[in-house]
């Protein structure tokens, strides 16, 4: 069992920048690939970023290329996502997933462990 603990998030001003962590209790994040998904009110979650186990490829949900990067430590004891030139429409509860092996890094049923969420709040 992996348990995902995020933190980072807040109240920001449009333009601003919010950097969130994903840590797993107990243990590194080495064997698995680890995503990044959010849900506004009243809307579907959806994909944001994620990374694959080596750190060699990312991939980014359009609306967020050019200004969030997703990045783990040399250790993999850590997740993050930077964010910055942030919008309101960025505005939503922030997850971070994780699997050993998910056959598409973008969707979210493909990962079987998941966070409890951080809120980010973009004000206009």
């Amino acid at each position: 069992q992996v348990q995902l603990v995020e933190s980072g998030g807040g109240l920001v001003q449009a333009g601003g920048s919010l950097r969130l962590s994903c840590a797993a209790s107990g243990r590194t994040f080495s064997g698995y690939a680890v995503g990044w998904f959010r849900q506004a009110p009243g809307k579907e979650r959806e994909f944001v970023a994620a990374i694959t186990r080596n750190a060699y490829n990312t991939v980014y949900a359009d609306s967020v290329k050019g200004r969030f990067t997703i990045s783990r430590d040399n250790a993999k004891i850590t997740v993050s996502l930077q964010m910055n030139s942030l919008k309101p429409e960025d505005t939503a509860v922030y997850y971070c997933a994780a699997d050993r092996s998910p056959k598409t890094l973008n969707e979210g049923g493909e990962y079987d462990y998941w966070g409890q969420g951080t809120q980010v709040t973009v004000s206009s």
